[in-house]
Parts: structure tokens; sequence; C-alpha cells
């Protein structure tokens, strides 16, 4: 007790500026899971939680009859493990391609061209998109002129998940490159300078000592994301889709607004979140044992 009170009188500022980030989260965060309830009720707004009626798990039972909810699920899966493969394996490569250029000024400036669009929101790139892409966007002005018919992109179903994939991987690819690059830069130089010895060509030594040094981190990268196979990118897709592109577009977040928000379901919409939430839950816990197990990392 004695430690703690010193350890206290130490670092109390710290703990200070601690407590507006802890109020937010207790308001924003916490506070609001005790709407779950809503879940296991027959939710009536005007009754409110403690006057609702009691259903069960009835709600939850209504997921796995309709097709609707179904379709959600299957696109949110097809998405984000699209999403997970690509964002996996194209920081990989670029990081190595990037790791050969020498010449630092282009190597910085590169580097900042691909991670400038991780700051941009998915409003400003849903609207580049559809200047880009819509009916009157640059590459069906382009295609008219061809004489082709234009295409509506963003309202073909069969293109909407290679297009919110895409754009998605543009989007936030340099981060993952930036992450992979620094773990290149933990490297033993001296493993370069023995293969260079040896007659060990750039492919090889980038074969055999650059991408064997960074699989720790590609497999921490790897399972922290097994968690976001249910988390397709409710910006993205929020912003871009439409009643048109809702046969494989439209994921579970998308879908629980519309049937809470939008149509008034609120305790179907709040059952269907719950459930995300909890298979969620469960994948980041396994991910977690995973990345522990093979590569040594933990937070706690």
């Amino acid at each position: 007790m004695k430690k703690w009170k010193q350890e206290f009188n130490h670092s109390w500022p710290l703990y200070v500026m601690v407590i507006p980030s802890f109020i937010l989260a207790v308001v924003f965060c916490y506070a609001p899971m005790g709407g779950l309830v809503m879940a296991f009720q027959d939710y009536k707004p005007w009754l409110g939680i403690l006057g609702s009626e009691s259903v069960g798990l009835d709600n939850f039972k209504r997921i796995f009859e309709f097709r609707e909810s179904y379709q959600a699920i299957i696109n949110t899966v097809i998405i984000a493990v699209s999403k997970i493969i690509l964002e996996l394996v194209v920081p990989i490569f670029m990081a190595l391609l990037l790791n050969e250029v020498k010449n630092v000024g282009l190597k910085k400036g590169i580097q900042t061209l691909v991670y400038l669009p991780h700051f941009l929101s998915w409003v400003t790139v849903a609207g580049m998109l559809q200047d880009i892409l819509g009916l009157d966007g640059i590459v069906n002005n382009f295609i008219q002129r061809l004489g082709v018919k234009p295409i509506f992109f963003l309202g073909e179903a069969g293109m909407f998940r290679q297009i919110v994939v895409i754009s998605d991987l543009w989007k936030g690819f340099g981060f993952g490159m930036i992450v992979y690059l620094a773990a290149i830069s933990n490297i033993d130089q001296g493993l370069y300078e023995a293969a260079e010895i040896d007659g060990a060509s750039r492919l090889q030594q980038a074969l055999h000592i650059t991408l064997p040094g960074i699989v720790p981190m590609i497999i921490v990268m790897a399972t922290l994301s097994l968690g976001n196979v249910l988390n397709a990118g409710f910006d993205q897709i929020f912003n871009l889709y439409s009643p048109l592109t809702y046969s494989t577009g439209d994921i579970i977040d998308t879908y629980v607004y519309r049937q809470s928000l939008v149509n008034g379901q609120y305790s179907f919409g709040t059952a269907v979140g719950l459930f995300k939430s909890v298979i969620g839950l469960l994948l980041t816990v396994i991910s977690y044992k995973i990345a522990y197990k093979f590569a040594g990392y933990k937070i706690f």
C-alpha cells in the first residue's frame, strides 16, 4: 500500500491527464452497453428498456430466418477476408521493393506519397471515387469518347466488392508498408554483408534474409487481423453503397444501421450487432493467443 502511495504521489499528473479519456470511454463505450438488453426484448421506445417485454433469444433466431441477414454476413466475410489478404501481401511486397531503393530522398518521397491516403476520411475518398467512377466521372468521359456506353461502376453489384477492396487497399497499404520497413531496419546488416561475400544477389538476399527477418511481424499482423473478419468497414461501405448494390455490398454494420435506426427494429438490430461483437471478441482472443504462441507478441 505504501509503495502504491509513493507511485501515485510521483505520477499523479499523469493520472489527472488520463481522467478526461477515462470519462469519455465510460460515457461513450461502457455506459451504452446497458442498451444490449434490447437484444433480448421486444423493445418499444415509448415503454423504454424497463417496460418492454422480454422475448429471450427470439431476436437471435430471427437472424437466421431472414435471407438479408445471411447475405450481410456472407458479404462481410468476403469483403473483410479479401481486405485482410491483400493488405497483408501488398504492403510486404511494396516494403521489399522500397527497401531496394538506395536514394534516401526518393525513398522518403515514395513513403510519404503512399502513406498520405491513410489520413483521408472515407467521406473524402467516396467523393473522389464518385468523381472518377460516376456516370459523369473521368473514366466514363474517357470511355464515351471511345464510343462505349457509360458504366455506373458504383451501381453495379458485380463490381462493388472489387471497388471496395481496391479503394481500401489504396487508402491503407501505406501504413502496413511502413510497419514492415521498420521491421526490415532491425535486421542485422552483417547478414547482408556476409551474403554479398558469398555472392548472393539482391533477390536472393531479399528472399533468404529480408523476408525471413520480418516473418515474426508478418505473423503478428496476420493473426491480429483475424479479429477483423467481421469488420468490413462501415464508413467506407456507408459512403459508397446504394440499394442497387445491397446484394453484394450490404455488410453486418450497414444492415444493423438500416434495421435499427432506419426501420425502427431496435431489438433486432441490437441482436445482430451483439452477435457480431461476440464472434469478433472470440476471434480477437484466438488471434492474440496465436500471436503470442508463434511470435511472442502480447499486450498484457
